[in-house]
Protein backbone atom coordinates (compact mmCIF):
# COMPACT_ATOMS: atom_id res chain seq x y z
CA UNK A 1 0.00 0.00 0.00
CA UNK A 2 0.49 3.32 -0.97
CA UNK A 3 2.45 5.41 2.04
CA UNK A 4 -0.32 8.03 3.74
CA UNK A 5 0.00 11.39 2.56
CA UNK A 6 -0.27 12.72 5.85
CA UNK A 7 -0.24 10.23 9.37
CA UNK A 8 -0.48 11.13 12.94
CA UNK A 9 0.97 8.72 15.57
CA UNK A 10 -0.12 8.76 19.38
CA UNK A 11 -0.86 12.22 18.66
CA UNK A 12 -1.68 14.23 22.33
CA UNK A 13 -1.84 17.57 23.63
CA UNK A 14 -1.85 18.59 27.34
CA UNK A 15 -2.80 22.17 28.32
CA UNK A 16 -1.88 21.66 32.26
CA UNK A 17 -4.04 19.12 33.56
CA UNK A 18 -6.04 19.03 30.56
CA UNK A 19 -5.83 16.63 27.76
CA UNK A 20 -7.23 18.42 24.70
CA UNK A 21 -5.70 15.36 22.00
CA UNK A 22 -5.48 12.12 23.30
CA UNK A 23 -3.39 8.82 21.12
CA UNK A 24 -4.58 10.36 18.07
CA UNK A 25 -3.87 8.13 15.17
CA UNK A 26 -4.82 9.43 11.80
CA UNK A 27 -4.00 8.32 8.13
CA UNK A 28 -5.21 11.06 4.90
CA UNK A 29 -3.76 9.45 1.44
CA UNK A 30 -2.67 11.68 -1.21
CA UNK A 31 -5.60 13.36 -2.94
CA UNK A 32 -8.26 12.09 -0.48
CA UNK A 33 -11.14 14.55 0.95
CA UNK A 34 -11.78 14.00 5.09
CA UNK A 35 -14.12 16.22 7.03
CA UNK A 36 -13.53 15.91 10.65
CA UNK A 37 -16.62 16.77 13.47
CA UNK A 38 -17.28 16.65 16.98
CA UNK A 39 -19.02 18.66 19.91
CA UNK A 40 -17.29 21.77 20.78
CA UNK A 41 -14.18 21.12 22.70
CA UNK A 42 -13.82 17.72 20.72
CA UNK A 43 -10.34 18.60 20.02
CA UNK A 44 -10.57 19.57 16.41
CA UNK A 45 -9.06 22.74 16.64
CA UNK A 46 -6.04 21.82 18.61
CA UNK A 47 -5.33 18.87 16.28
CA UNK A 48 -5.33 21.16 13.51
CA UNK A 49 -2.98 23.60 15.30
CA UNK A 50 -0.53 20.84 15.50
CA UNK A 51 -0.62 19.78 12.19
CA UNK A 52 0.23 23.13 11.02
CA UNK A 53 3.16 23.71 13.66
CA UNK A 54 0.84 26.38 15.53
CA UNK A 55 1.17 23.72 18.92
CA UNK A 56 4.02 21.50 19.95
CA UNK A 57 2.58 18.19 20.78
CA UNK A 58 3.47 16.86 24.31
CA UNK A 59 3.16 13.42 22.69
CA UNK A 60 3.64 11.59 19.56
CA UNK A 61 3.90 12.53 15.77
CA UNK A 62 2.61 14.32 13.13
CA UNK A 63 4.12 12.49 9.25
CA UNK A 64 3.58 14.10 6.20
CA UNK A 65 4.89 12.27 3.31
CA UNK A 66 6.84 10.61 5.66
CA UNK A 67 8.79 13.38 7.13
CA UNK A 68 8.37 13.72 11.00
CA UNK A 69 7.04 17.70 11.02
CA UNK A 70 6.16 17.33 14.74
CA UNK A 71 8.32 19.96 15.92
CA UNK A 72 8.78 21.68 12.89
CA UNK A 73 8.36 26.02 12.23
CA UNK A 74 4.66 26.97 11.29
CA UNK A 75 6.55 28.66 8.09
CA UNK A 76 8.86 25.39 7.11
CA UNK A 77 5.02 23.52 7.00
CA UNK A 78 3.74 25.70 5.16
CA UNK A 79 6.66 25.42 2.54
CA UNK A 80 6.62 21.49 2.82
CA UNK A 81 3.06 22.17 1.88
CA UNK A 82 0.27 22.45 3.86
CA UNK A 83 -1.81 24.96 3.81
CA UNK A 84 -4.58 26.12 6.05
CA UNK A 85 -7.74 28.92 6.00
CA UNK A 86 -8.98 29.83 9.27
CA UNK A 87 -12.87 30.41 10.06
CA UNK A 88 -12.37 33.79 10.25
CA UNK A 89 -10.77 35.07 6.89
CA UNK A 90 -7.16 36.26 7.34
CA UNK A 91 -6.82 38.80 4.61
CA UNK A 92 -6.03 42.34 4.44
CA UNK A 93 -8.92 44.41 4.30
CA UNK A 94 -7.15 47.59 2.79
CA UNK A 95 -5.87 45.82 -0.42
CA UNK A 96 -7.78 45.20 -3.47
CA UNK A 97 -8.48 41.26 -4.34
CA UNK A 98 -5.94 41.40 -6.67
CA UNK A 99 -3.03 42.67 -4.38
CA UNK A 100 -4.01 40.06 -1.88
CA UNK A 101 -4.34 37.41 -4.35
CA UNK A 102 -0.62 38.24 -5.70
CA UNK A 103 1.21 38.50 -2.26
CA UNK A 104 0.59 34.93 -2.24
CA UNK A 105 1.16 33.84 -5.50
CA UNK A 106 4.63 35.93 -5.42
CA UNK A 107 5.66 33.44 -2.83
CA UNK A 108 6.08 30.92 -5.38
CA UNK A 109 6.67 33.47 -8.48
CA UNK A 110 7.71 36.21 -9.58
CA UNK A 111 6.79 38.69 -12.83
CA UNK A 112 4.92 37.59 -15.40
CA UNK A 113 4.41 33.99 -13.89
CA UNK A 114 3.27 35.94 -10.53
CA UNK A 115 0.98 38.20 -12.43
CA UNK A 116 -0.59 35.21 -14.75
CA UNK A 117 -0.93 32.97 -11.86
CA UNK A 118 -3.51 35.61 -9.98
CA UNK A 119 -4.98 36.00 -13.19
CA UNK A 120 -5.83 32.12 -12.81
CA UNK A 121 -6.91 32.57 -8.96
CA UNK A 122 -9.02 35.10 -9.71
CA UNK A 123 -11.11 33.26 -12.39
CA UNK A 124 -10.79 30.36 -10.32
CA UNK A 125 -12.86 31.70 -7.53
CA UNK A 126 -14.82 33.61 -9.85
CA UNK A 127 -13.62 36.89 -8.34
CA UNK A 128 -12.47 38.57 -11.67
CA UNK A 129 -15.20 41.14 -11.60
CA UNK A 130 -13.87 42.36 -7.89
CA UNK A 131 -10.44 42.02 -8.23
CA UNK A 132 -10.00 46.07 -8.03
CA UNK A 133 -12.40 46.08 -5.11
CA UNK A 134 -11.58 46.65 -1.36
CA UNK A 135 -11.49 43.02 0.56
CA UNK A 136 -12.68 44.68 3.19
CA UNK A 137 -15.90 45.57 1.48
CA UNK A 138 -16.64 42.88 0.41
CA UNK A 139 -19.16 39.93 1.76
CA UNK A 140 -18.36 37.71 3.89
CA UNK A 141 -18.48 34.85 1.67
CA UNK A 142 -16.39 36.91 -1.16
CA UNK A 143 -13.91 36.96 1.47
CA UNK A 144 -13.63 33.65 2.17
CA UNK A 145 -13.15 33.02 -0.93
CA UNK A 146 -10.33 35.57 -1.00
CA UNK A 147 -8.47 33.91 1.67
CA UNK A 148 -8.92 30.32 0.06
CA UNK A 149 -7.42 31.69 -3.47
CA UNK A 150 -4.61 33.04 -0.98
CA UNK A 151 -3.96 29.60 0.18
CA UNK A 152 -4.25 27.58 -3.54
CA UNK A 153 -1.95 30.35 -4.92
CA UNK A 154 1.03 29.02 -2.67
CA UNK A 155 0.41 25.78 -4.22
CA UNK A 156 -0.12 23.10 -1.30
CA UNK A 157 -0.14 19.31 -1.31
CA UNK A 158 -2.83 19.59 1.63
CA UNK A 159 -5.14 21.79 2.47
CA UNK A 160 -6.77 22.53 5.80
CA UNK A 161 -10.34 24.57 5.70
CA UNK A 162 -11.86 25.52 9.32
CA UNK A 163 -15.75 26.01 8.70
CA UNK A 164 -15.26 27.00 5.18
CA UNK A 165 -19.37 27.43 5.00
CA UNK A 166 -19.49 29.08 7.93
CA UNK A 167 -21.68 32.44 7.96
CA UNK A 168 -23.00 31.64 4.25
CA UNK A 169 -26.20 32.00 2.45
CA UNK A 170 -27.13 28.80 0.89
CA UNK A 171 -25.74 29.96 -2.56
CA UNK A 172 -22.42 31.18 -0.69
CA UNK A 173 -22.47 27.44 0.52
CA UNK A 174 -23.53 25.68 -2.63
CA UNK A 175 -20.79 27.32 -4.70
CA UNK A 176 -18.06 26.73 -1.41
CA UNK A 177 -19.13 23.18 -2.34
CA UNK A 178 -18.49 22.82 -5.73
CA UNK A 179 -15.04 24.98 -5.23
CA UNK A 180 -14.31 22.51 -2.65
CA UNK A 181 -14.44 19.32 -4.89
CA UNK A 182 -12.95 21.20 -7.76
CA UNK A 183 -9.81 21.68 -5.32
CA UNK A 184 -10.25 17.85 -4.49
CA UNK A 185 -9.52 17.06 -8.12
CA UNK A 186 -5.38 18.01 -7.57
CA UNK A 187 -5.25 18.77 -3.88
CA UNK A 188 -5.90 16.42 -0.26
CA UNK A 189 -8.21 18.29 1.74
CA UNK A 190 -9.11 18.26 5.56
CA UNK A 191 -12.49 20.01 6.56
CA UNK A 192 -13.40 20.49 9.97
CA UNK A 193 -17.29 21.85 9.75
CA UNK A 194 -20.57 21.67 11.58
CA UNK A 195 -23.07 21.72 8.90
CA UNK A 196 -24.25 18.20 8.15
CA UNK A 197 -25.89 19.20 5.08
CA UNK A 198 -22.82 20.56 3.55
CA UNK A 199 -21.12 17.18 4.51
CA UNK A 200 -22.99 15.58 2.77
CA UNK A 201 -21.92 17.77 -0.27
CA UNK A 202 -18.23 17.34 -0.07
CA UNK A 203 -17.34 14.13 2.13
CA UNK A 204 -17.22 10.37 0.99
CA UNK A 205 -15.31 10.06 4.45
CA UNK A 206 -15.75 10.98 7.90
CA UNK A 207 -14.05 11.27 11.22
CA UNK A 208 -15.48 12.22 14.36
CA UNK A 209 -13.81 13.76 17.06
CA UNK A 210 -14.92 13.09 21.04
CA UNK A 211 -12.98 14.26 24.16
CA UNK A 212 -9.97 14.69 22.63
CA UNK A 213 -9.58 11.43 20.48
CA UNK A 214 -11.04 9.89 17.56
CA UNK A 215 -14.90 8.21 18.02
CA UNK A 216 -15.54 6.59 14.65
CA UNK A 217 -14.32 7.04 10.81
CA UNK A 218 -16.85 5.60 8.62
CA UNK A 219 -18.51 7.14 5.54
CA UNK A 220 -21.05 10.02 5.50
CA UNK A 221 -24.17 7.99 5.66
CA UNK A 222 -22.86 5.54 8.19
CA UNK A 223 -22.27 8.70 10.73
CA UNK A 224 -25.20 10.08 9.55
CA UNK A 225 -26.86 6.65 11.00
CA UNK A 226 -24.72 5.78 14.06
CA UNK A 227 -26.75 5.65 16.88
CA UNK A 228 -23.79 6.75 19.13
CA UNK A 229 -22.53 9.89 16.66
CA UNK A 230 -26.26 11.05 17.26
CA UNK A 231 -25.98 11.04 21.18
CA UNK A 232 -22.78 12.67 21.19
CA UNK A 233 -23.19 15.32 18.58
CA UNK A 234 -26.21 14.88 16.23
CA UNK A 235 -28.59 14.58 18.48
CA UNK A 236 -32.10 15.45 17.44
CA UNK A 237 -30.94 17.34 14.59
CA UNK A 238 -29.28 14.61 12.68
CA UNK A 239 -29.60 15.01 9.13
CA UNK A 240 -32.67 12.34 7.73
Amino acid sequence: MAAPLLQTVDLSMHFGGVMAVRNVNFALAEGELRCLIGPNGAGKSTFFKMLTGQLKPTRGHVLFRCHDISRADAHHIARLGIGIKCQVPSVFDGLSVRENIWLAASRISSGECARRLVDEMLERMALTDMAESLVGQLAHGQRQWVELGLVLSTDPKLVLLDEPAAGMTHEEVSRTAELIREINRTKALIVVEHDMQFIRMIANQVTVFNEGSILVEDGVENILGNPLVRDIYLGKQAVA
